[in-house]
């Protein structure tokens, strides 16, 4: 079994509270990208992990695709083995969901190659275990979700958009991030609504208005080339650049294709993690294979 476990972006973020364990209480447009990493799932007498691509992961308990197929392991009572392979593309400490969208690829996969028959409620709410981003992993489309990453309202998309993305420094914590918000000051805060009629309606000038990412400030203090990057892509014609997530990856969002293919070409001789997708419905996508 082959997965493309694809990417994630925000268009928003917003932080709306804490509750009493320190869990932060989000408000956020989230859409699945063509960037992914590969998950190859074989039926085998153990449970294994391999590693490749870049880059290159540890393939112990520390990986969340090995720890996904565990926690269905114990949610189950399934003992059936499985060799599990990733093909690392996606950034690492990025903002991008990597390891929840591997996290994802394992649960939906191993669901069907277990047969555990689990339903899609309840590998969300089992992928909420691992991290606040896998049920946004196992679902996919346009959402705008709240709570700590399990509320998720579906909604309509009427263009899917060329993006490049920028990874300009190392990697964040998203920890840290969380934890330096409340000693830092909010720049702006994003219109969900108004972000979301703008993507449902197709219209750049009005998401663009209505875009915002609470934590950028903090994470541009961190790494400063974060704001470097996303004044490139706003000058090689995005017409909105922000960070996603908790950083430290940058998304530019463009009108057509040749104009993103135009600021790839002069980007990615700056930075050399840079990358060419555009926003997509599936957040998975299984081939059965032979």
């Amino acid at each position: 079994m082959r997965i493309e476990a694809r990417a994630k972006i925000n268009w928003t973020l917003d932080i709306t509270g804490q509750r009493a364990d320190g869990y932060h209480l989000m408000d956020m447009l989230m859409q699945p990208v063509t960037l992914c990493d590969t998950v190859t799932l074989s039926p085998a007498d153990e449970l294994t992990l391999t590693c490749g691509g870049s880059p290159l992961l540890p393939a112990d308990d520390r990986h969340l695709a090995l720890r996904a197929a565990r926690a269905l392991h114990a949610h189950t009572g399934c003992r059936h083995g499985a060799a599990i392979h990733v093909e690392k593309h996606i950034p690492v400490g990025a903002g991008m969901g990597g390891g929840s969208a591997d996290a994802a690829a394992v649960l939906a996969g191993l669901n069907r190659l277990w047969q555990t028959g689990l339903t899609q409620p309840e590998l969300e709410a089992l992928g909420l275990t691992l991290g606040a981003d896998v049920p946004f992993c196992l679902r996919g489309g346009l959402t705008r979700t709240t709570g700590i990453g399990e509320v998720m309202q579906d909604l309509p998309c009427g263009k899917y958009w060329p993006l490049v993305v920028i990874q300009p420094c190392e990697g964040l914590s998203t920890k840290e991030i969380f934890t330096a918000y409340h000693e830092g000051v909010v720049e702006a805060r994003p219109d969900n609504s108004a972000a979301a009629a703008a993507l449902a309606a197709g219209n750049a000038p009005a998401l663009s208005a209505a875009m915002a990412n609470v934590m950028q400030p903090v994470s541009v203090q961190r790494r400063p080339a974060i704001a470097e990057a996303i004044s490139a892509l706003q000058e090689h014609g995005a017409f909105a650049a922000q960070m996603t997530g908790s950083g430290s990856a940058v998304i530019g969002a463009f009108e057509t294709q040749e104009a993103a293919s135009a600021a790839f070409d002069a980007l990615a001789a700056r930075w050399e993690r840079t990358y060419l997708c555009h926003t997509c419905h599936e957040s998975l996508v299984i081939t059965d294979e032979a």
